[in-house]
């Protein structure tokens, strides 16, 4: 089935990207203009470059990578209380909070110059966060033995 699928989706690539229809005119249409034929007009189309689509699928499976990485790291940080622990601890919150609210930027803002300033902004909050979160880990207990600290005093 895997096998079909993706010898389906090769097929509907190369027919619809190939490089007679991308360059040539589509369809020769019969008008004749003083007895002689001429091409129909075409419309040009352009794709995106490969990189491109590659980029925002691998930045999806980083994204996944990360969460399933997430899901592992919290409970061990539970019971392990390690500087690594703490380091990847920071550093897995804050760029998944990072990837998160650079989404509700794209989404939301738009503008020739505010889209630009917002994301800089995130990008310095981002790195005020895991430099606070690393000072704290290396001047302090660190975060996991700081949250496993509240939880006891509850």
């Amino acid at each position: 089935m895997a096998a079909t699928a993706g010898i389906l989706r090769l097929a509907n690539r190369n027919l619809l990207l190939g490089p007679q229809l991308m360059t040539r005119p589509f369809v020769a249409s019969g008008l004749a203009h003083r007895n002689r034929l001429q091409a129909a007009p075409t419309t040009q189309f352009h794709t995106s470059p490969r990189s491109l689509a590659a980029l925002a699928s691998s930045h999806w499976n980083a994204e996944r990578v990360l969460v399933l990485g997430m899901l592992g790291i919290f409970p061990l940080a539970y019971f392990v209380h390690n500087p690594a622990i703490d380091y990847g601890v920071a550093a897995a919150v804050v760029l998944h909070g990072h990837w998160g609210f650079e989404q509700i930027l794209t989404d939301y803002i738009h503008g020739p110059l505010l889209p630009r300033l917002s994301k800089l902004g995130l990008y310095a909050a981002s790195v005020l966060a895991f430099a606070g979160l690393c000072f704290f880990n290396y001047n302090d207990v660190g975060i996991t033995k700081a949250i496993s600290m509240v939880w006891h005093d509850l």
